[in-house]
């Protein structure tokens, strides 16, 4: 793995206790200001940010294995995203596509339509988020068909919005006391290999979802199937190989349309620039945000052009969608991937850090599964010898790191799960002690 060059310096620093006093100041602060329901995982403000760390205000320097939740592959302030923010910012902010168009939306369609699987006729369209994308591709699924039914999965998270929670599976804190939700949802099994009963393979997995599907919905109704290739929020869970591939041949048989969730997983994350490719399975439909735009708020929604072309002039767009000024940071973005080649870079990641991973769940005895693709990773956490999970161990593990500047993240419908999202410009170092500081925060907690 090639080490690259950054502004500033790639260490672990702590200066203080965490959180430090300029945090502490401004928690109060926040307090006093910032609604209550939002929650941050780090009582640390940040200052600054580049590569794979991340400076609080009271000068600590962390390391990031989060990236802001997939969204900082490239860093937080790569100098050619940066420069294209800031000249596309000097010329114009905003317009509206819908009132005048300009180039810089048309050009980010373009390589959209050149990165994603498959050699169909594809279009494009932007948005601000990945809730806002994944509502988008239903609207889009459900006009093109003339159907009404769309089938999720168990575990899945989809977004926030009122449609977005209805497709997501867990309760809290993303749909506690939020409803009624939108109707006409239904939630199928996922395939979970470490949960599911030995022997199921990815095949058998997906006609246990399809025989529910026409027994309960009948394929007539659906207009669409929406899945995360690899399952976000609900534990980085990778599904059995041929899950996908046989769930997307059942769509398109059906005349249902294959929406995949690349939200958390586009962009070189696993290894691939879209996780769907790890299965050979080409959607019908992509949503993506996160990575897209090096952290500038940018979603699409990418698929074949006669279902994104069959919906009426003015029934797709926003206000902010496809804002100037982030279709200049995607491009960025897009460029510094293809330069460094960061599927490679997340592939190299998985191969240092998946085996470091395995020894320590052989060595604690609390980790029942260690899984993931490229630089998205995770351990799932149970209660020893048992698979029952432990979601107090995965708190643990979180502060206990954090406390020694290390950023992870949990995540699973259990709440279970430690995943790791470093940023892809990480480099040998950091990374090497980043993960030394998770064992012994696992060492110490289990």
């Amino acid at each position: 793995m090639i080490e690259l060059a950054h502004r500033l310096p790639q260490r672990r620093k702590l200066v203080t206790a965490l959180p430090g006093p300029r945090s502490a100041a401004l928690a109060a602060r926040r307090k006093a200001a910032v609604a209550a329901g939002v929650g941050s995982t780090a009582p640390v403000f940040a200052a600054d940010a580049d590569g794979g760390v991340l400076v609080d205000v009271d000068g600590n320097s962390l390391i990031d294995l989060g990236s802001g939740i997939a969204v900082t592959s490239v860093g937080a302030s790569h100098p050619a995203v940066a420069a294209a923010i800031a000249e596309q910012a000097a010329r114009f902010t905003h317009t509206c596509f819908m009132v005048t168009p300009y180039e810089e939306y048309v050009r980010v369609a373009e390589e959209l339509a050149a990165l994603t699987p498959g050699d169909h006729d594809k279009r494009s369209v932007l948005f601000n988020s990945g809730a806002e994308a994944v509502e988008n591709a239903v609207k889009v699924a459900r006009l093109a068909t003339g159907r009404t039914a769309v089938v999720a999965f168990d575990h899945a998270y989809h977004g926030r919005t009122n449609l977005t929670m209805a497709l997501t599976a867990k309760n809290m804190p993303y749909k506690e006391r939020f409803g009624p939700f939108a109707p006409e949802i239904y939630r199928m099994p996922m395939s979970y290999p470490y949960r599911d009963e030995p022997g199921l393979t990815g095949a058998m997995a997906a006609r246990r979802a399809i025989s529910r599907i026409e027994t309960q919905l009948g394929a007539d109704a659906v207009a669409a199937v929406i899945v995360e290739p690899i399952q976000g929020e609900g534990g980085f869970i990778v599904p059995a190989p041929g899950f996908l591939a046989a769930l997307s041949d059942w769509a398109r048989e059906h005349g249902i349309v294959f929406i995949a969730d690349e939200v958390q997983t586009g962009f070189a994350r696993t290894g691939a620039w879209f996780a769907c490719e790890h299965e050979g399975v080409v959607p019908d439909l992509i949503t993506m945000a996160k990575g897209i735009a090096g952290g500038m708020p940018l979603a699409a929604v990418t698929g074949r052009a006669e279902l994104l072309d069959a919906v009426h002039s003015g029934g797709l767009g926003g206000t902010y969608g496809g804002n100037p000024v982030a279709c200049a940071a995607a491009s960025a973005t897009l460029g510094v991937m293809r330069e460094l080649d960061l599927p490679a870079r997340a592939r190299e990641i998985e191969a240092v850090v998946l085996p470091r991973l395995r020894e320590l769940a052989a060595e604690t005895g609390v980790v029942g599964d260690v899984r993931g693709r490229g630089a998205m990773l995770a351990l799932e956490l149970v209660r020893p010898g048992t698979a029952e999970p432990a979601p107090e161990l995965a708190k643990a593990v979180a502060a206990n790191a954090l406390s020694q500047g290390l950023l992870t993240l949990t995540c699973g419908t259990y709440g279970n799960v430690i995943r790791l999202l470093p940023p892809l410009v990480i480099g040998p170092d950091l990374l090497a002690d980043g993960i030394g500081v998770l064992a012994d925060a696992l060492r110490a907690s289990a």
